[in-house]
């Protein structure tokens, strides 16, 4: 009985090629360009790093509650019923059609007075409403969790082993993409080239979305 009890609980030896496997997967499809990695990026550079920490946690809570919904089957119940999926789609694409013109209208991080507050950046809220929003999301986040599997004989023991390893890398896939913005950011300190750069992510934003949504 003590030998079935521990076997239970422990993972068998594959496991962690089989998270390697998942891991490698999910970066593939998730960690490519799309609406939020790219306004994670847009946002770092606009307006640096400390004002984007609250809309990348925005983000992160909003892409890992698609995350549950997805593990939940609560996304495929949705996706079911023809008459929302076009309602859901349409408000995505509203809120990423403001947030691309915040991003593209966002003055220099340097105002002409040292330590003067130059605009406001997107909000935790904004971040999670884009992060539940973003139709590539539940694409992605839906092909990775229902292809590929982990050696648990618990199917609740191995779906929550993959809600634990797709948490943390949704959150290491965003870190990395603002720091690669925020690494842009001494560009924008110039006027004329912060708004040819903060205009350049805007419509690359709207072109992924679009390509998420219809391509």
């Amino acid at each position: 009985m003590l030998t079935q009890s521990v076997s239970f609980f422990t993972p068998a030896p594959e496991l962690w090629p089989s998270v390697l496997a998942l891991l490698l997967s999910a970066l593939a499809v998730m960690g490519t360009p799309g609406p939020s990695t790219l306004s994670v990026t847009a946002v770092g550079a606009a307006f640096g790093l400390r004002r984007s920490i609250a809309y990348v946690l925005g983000i992160n809570l909003g892409t890992v509650s698609v995350l549950l919904a997805v593990a939940a089957g609560i996304v495929a119940m949705l996706m079911s019923e023809p008459r929302l999926a076009p309602f859901l789609l349409a408000a995505s694409l509203a809120y990423i059609f403001y947030l691309a013109y915040r991003i593209a209208t966002a003055p220099p991080l340097a105002g002409p007075v040292e330590g003067q507050a130059v605009g406001s950046a997107p909000s935790f809220l904004g971040g999670y409403l884009l992060g539940i929003a973003n139709p590539k999301a539940y694409l992605a986040i839906s092909a990775v969790f229902a292809g590929s599997s982990l050696p648990f004989a618990d199917p609740l023991l191995e779906a929550l082993a993959k809600l634990a390893v797709l948490s943390l890398l949704i959150v290491a896939i965003h870190t990395v993409w603002l720091l690669a913005g925020v690494s842009l950011s001494r560009l924008l300190r110039d006027p004329l080239a912060s708004r040819l750069l903060n205009i350049a992510f805007a419509a690359i934003l709207l072109l992924t979305t679009f390509w998420a949504a219809f391509g």
